[in-house]
């Protein structure tokens, strides 16, 4: 994408010295309820009011929003408090509906950035606007798919572009919500650094008490800013209820990150140390994940040599295994000896997971 330092300008054009904020309820659910929490964020940090006006759900029946009622709503929001506003579109008749009430910021959500069909609907409906439009990373972690979608908006003349991070599904049972993947973030900032980037922290955790830590990780590694669900009344909210958090709550999250503030040597010495040791973190969480992986692994090696009563050691496997390693090791520029202790001390757990089946 050429000219890609032309889509920092609108959020730098936004003067802010803190990250910039869009926070929200998940959906508009009344006129009262909108127009409260808005005034709850006037003069606060956030930029960006947004709600979710359309809400497309994997199964009927569950609430799908307001529909085009709710962006009179977000109307009489910025009217009232000043507050710019933002909604997701999914379609051309929500991005035609979206202008005509003003909306400042269009997101597309997950599930139509795996869909080049509905990008370029969206593209060609958006053509030359001078909106804001961010991209949430497609549902399934395709850095290509992703980056496609951008190249679509670019094509078409919008120059206020970025995207939202908000985590990737998997099959796999784990704490977050939407798994991070942030290597795969690290990537895109890494090919486009000048390309926006905001984390959604809601979506990823799917829990409001980890909402904090993860935004923290997004900071340390540069993001520009943060989008959280935001409701008066979380439990009750008619969708997405556990990742949503009160105003006040809100406020103190944005007291307690660490933010840089200044930009003298010292400060930016340790941002950038701050941001390599958020990704010496994101490649450890990543390698006790494998790690752990591989155990289970050797558990069920375990049974099957128990069933057939076969000894634990394989000296020979073994010994191919760690010839090997130790000639893909040099080629990462990792030493004999350190391949040597590192191996040494994974066989040994995998011989102890084993060994605990076999006497079990």
């Amino acid at each position: 994408m050429e000219n890609s330092k032309q889509m920092r300008a609108w959020l730098d054009d936004l003067g802010l010295w803190h990250p910039l904020v869009i926070a929200g309820p998940c959906s508009a659910e009344t006129e009262e309820q909108v127009l409260g929490i808005a005034h709850s964020l006037k003069d606060t940090d956030v930029s960006y009011y947004r709600a979710g006006i359309w809400k497309p759900r994997t199964r009927p029946g569950n609430f799908e929003g307001v529909g085009a009622l709710g962006l009179k709503w977000l109307q009489r929001v910025k009217e009232e408090t000043g507050l710019k506003t933002a909604t997701e579109v999914a379609n051309r008749a929500h991005v035609e509906l979206a202008l005509e009430h003003d909306i400042d910021l269009l997101w597309i959500g997950a599930r139509s950035t795996v869909s080049p069909f509905i990008v370029q609907e969206i593209a060609d409906a958006l053509e030359g606007t001078d909106k804001v439009v961010l991209i949430k990373n497609p549902v399934n972690p395709d850095l290509s798919l992703w980056l496609g979608a951008v190249e679509r908006l670019h094509t078409a003349n919008i120059k206020k572009l970025g995207v939202i991070h908000r985590g990737f599904s998997t099959y796999e049972k784990t704490k977050y919500r939407n798994i991070p993947e942030w290597q795969m973030a690290i990537d895109l900032q890494t090919k486009f650094p000048d390309l926006p980037i905001i984390n959604d922290p809601s979506h990823i955790t799917g829990k409001r008490d980890m909402i904090f830590d993860v935004s923290q990780m997004a900071l340390d590694l540069n993001f520009d800013g943060l989008m959280i669900e935001t409701h008066h009344d979380p439990d009750n909210a008619w969708s997405d209820a556990a990742q949503q958090v009160t105003p006040e709550t809100l406020v103190q999250i944005m007291k307690d990150l660490r933010i840089p503030k200044e930009t003298d040597p010292e400060t930016a010495y340790n941002r950038d140390l701050n941001n390599l040791r958020a990704q010496i973190d994101v490649i450890d969480n990543q390698l006790i994940d494998t790690l752990g992986k591989r155990m289970k692994i050797s558990d069920g090696i375990g049974r099957l040599k128990k069933e057939k009563n076969v000894a634990v050691l394989q000296s020979n496997r073994w010994n191919a295994i760690l010839g090997k390693m130790i000639l893909e090791g040099e080629t990462k520029g990792l030493s004999e000896e350190f391949v040597l202790k590192m191996f040494k001390a994974i066989h040994q757990e995998s011989i102890n997971h084993q060994e605990k089946i076999i006497k079990a």
